[in-house]
């Protein structure tokens, strides 16, 4: 097997691939434009990552850039420790400056970086009420990101209590270098041109969901040890991945990494049952062994091993969390599969196999999907939550069905087939 990692850059200084990294993000990932303007959320911890961002949207032409820093203890603080009263409060002067921006066409960055475990043993049924009052509050953001008003993209930042999860054998310090190592890799900041590199991977994925929208299944059949599921998509459903521009007609990679190509179920035609290949990092509790079975679209069995409570939580946010709002389809030997890493982070781990994900399906996954009512005429769920999760295997078969059910590969053994 030719792995995708080969080629990369070693002697390149740790500085120069973090340098490249905030490059690719500004660059490749929101794709900022002369004249732009950008809007950063990170953690406290990534000051040193944004500063390189901040400097590299000023030498593109940035005409305007807003950072806002947050520090995951301080939601941790809320939960164990503010009254009851403090859980409702939601002003909607919070929402209004994101809003504004939006009007103002500015490119949105978050940087992703948080302890997995940060909630656990908290009161899940807190969490969950306060994560539904702040969902409810952001939904207008929400739902203009979904449809891509602006350009959007997310990357990562290894904060210490989330490294040494992922290499606990090793000091604070190594951890948080070798996590590092393996952003810049998955990422493709440690190679010579890191932006052509990502040309000639989107150029890729680009071609793969060419494939899949020439196609027009009525649905998608999983198969591996532990799943046999059948996921009928929206009417007039469009596969993507990789980069695709916003309704500005600026394109740009919303995932650094990613490996998906990916579109919108119709929110009454699931069938069959899955289980989890990876665990689930929600709501700061991870959540193993997830097990579902799906009647009419339906989630109507939902067990796991661990975090059963946060689960349930999610699938009781409304009606919609139920119901699939997306599948996705990725190589079992992606870049990040390669690592052989678990991430215990969605941006990552979804992207090393396989996934679908529970609650709202993104607008522009169905044609003319941004025109109101459109994507509910066609099917597409909706809902308060977007919780992907890992169900793909190295022995996963896919098959595309047709509306006369008539069948065809799509994947087998994880790779595709076509």
């Amino acid at each position: 097997m030719t792995s995708e990692l080969s080629g990369a850059a070693t002697d390149l200084s740790f500085e120069q691939k973090l340098a490249n990294y905030a490059a690719l993000l500004v660059r490749v990932g929101v794709n900022l434009q002369p004249g732009g303007k950008l809007h950063v959320n990170a953690p406290i911890e990534a000051a040193e990552l944004v500063r390189l961002i901040v400097r590299d949207a000023w030498a593109v032409g940035a005409v305007a850039v807003d950072v806002h820093y947050g520090d995951q203890r301080l939601t941790r603080l809320m939960y164990d420790h503010a009254p009851e009263a403090a859980l409702d409060y939601a002003p909607a002067w919070a929402i209004e400056r994101e809003m504004h921006q939006i009007d103002e066409g500015y490119s949105f960055l978050s940087i992703a970086g948080s302890d997995p475990d940060l909630l656990a043993r908290a009161d899940q049924e807190r969490i969950a009420r306060r994560s539904k009052v702040t969902a409810q509050l952001g939904r207008p953001v929400a739902e203009r990101s979904m449809a891509f008003e602006i350009n959007w993209s997310v990357g990562a930042m290894p904060v210490p209590s989330w490294a040494t999860r992922v290499f606990p054998d090793v000091s604070t310090e190594q951890a948080t270098l070798q996590l590092w190592d393996a952003i810049f890799a998955v990422s493709r900041a440690d190679r010579p041109d890191p932006v052509g590199a990502w040309r000639e991977h989107t150029e890729r994925l680009a071609r793969v969901q060419q494939h899949l929208n020439s196609r027009r299944y009525h649905a998608v059949h999983i198969r591996n040890a532990h799943t046999d599921l059948t996921v009928g998509l929206a009417d007039g459903h469009l596969w993507a991945g990789g980069a695709w521009a916003a309704q500005n007609g600026i394109a740009g990679v919303p995932n650094l990494p990613t490996d998906e190509v990916f579109t919108a179920p119709h929110r009454e035609r699931t069938e069959g049952y899955v289980r989890a290949s990876k665990p689930l990092s929600a709501r700061g509790t991870l959540i193993t062994d997830i097990f579902m079975r799906f009647e009419g679209g339906r989630v109507t069995e939902a067990t796991a091993s661990r975090g059963q409570e946060v689960l349930s939580a999610l699938l009781d946010t409304d009606e919609g969390a139920r119901h699939l709002g997306e599948v996705a389809l990725v190589e079992y030997d992606s870049p990040v599969a390669q690592t052989g890493l678990l991430f215990y982070n969605t941006l990552f781990d979804e992207n090393a196999a396989s996934h679908i994900a529970l609650g709202r399906a993104y607008a522009f996954n169905v044609e003319g999907g941004t025109q109101p009512g459109r994507a509910d005429q066609a099917g597409a769920n909706d809902s308060l939550i977007h919780i992907d999760w890992m169900i793909g295997t190295p022995d996963t078969d896919v098959d595309g069905v047709y509306e006369d059910g008539r069948r065809e590969s799509v994947m087998r053994s994880g790779k595709w087939s076509f």
